[in-house]
């Protein structure tokens, strides 16, 4: 079977990272038409007041018909910030996110032009902290959907998802308020479970609806 071909994904849920901890080698979709409001340049992670989304600014150089290797992101904007002072608010009581704040920071704050450099840097870090070995390379070209089940550039989604997951709830910071939330960014997973993460990923079932 082929190396499962993804969507681009920022801060990725923890589906994304179960398929990355359980594969040998992805391939990432970077030549399709950017599609809006999808998980390619936002995450959801749980806070005191509930969910709350994470989105990444973007810019469309070639308008409605950019390929997604060509957004770039508006660093104009202190978003980066933002969003860093909201993982602080959400995290600050989990028992790991101090370990592993400072590399979260790091990433963050670096200028990536583009969204795909961005994304990329931010995957190979919670690959290095979730100590998963995967192999992601970058398409070459776009192929039309094909229905497969390793093409799951629609999968993943904060609205629409082709893939459901089944897992054990873990502690999460709010449990006192909200119901466990089993699909949200993988840095919920990092900063309850630790190094944990990947044993628990390995362990995630991933069940691929039909398209």
């Amino acid at each position: 079977m082929s190396a499962p071909l993804l969507p681009t994904a920022y801060l990725p849920p923890v589906a994304y990272m179960a398929c990355l901890a359980q594969n040998t080698d992805v391939t990432v979709e970077v030549y399709e038409t950017y599609p809006k409001q999808t998980l390619r340049n936002r995450a959801i992670i749980m806070t005191a007041n509930g969910l709350q989304d994470l989105t990444v600014p973007v810019s469309r150089p070639d308008g409605n018909h950019t390929i997604t290797s060509r957004m770039t992101v508006d660093n104009s904007r202190p978003w980066a910030r933002t969003h860093l002072r909201t993982l602080d608010a959400a995290y600050s009581a989990s028992p790991y996110y101090f370990y592993y704040r400072d590399d979260i920071e790091r990433t963050l704050l670096t200028p990536y032009p583009t969204l795909i450099e961005l994304n990329t840097a931010l995957t190979k870090l919670l690959l290095r902290l979730f100590k998963i070995e995967c192999q992601i390379a970058q398409s070459t070209d776009f192929e039309p959907p094909c229905g497969k089940s390793e093409d799951l550039r629609q999968a993943f989604g904060p609205k629409h998802s082709q893939v459901a997951i089944e897992c054990l709830p873990y502690t999460q910071v709010f449990a006192d308020r909200h119901r466990f939330e089993p699909n949200l960014s993988a840095i919920d997973l990092l900063c309850n479970l630790g190094p944990d993460s990947k044993d628990y990923l390995q362990s995630v079932k991933l069940i691929v609806q039909d398209t």
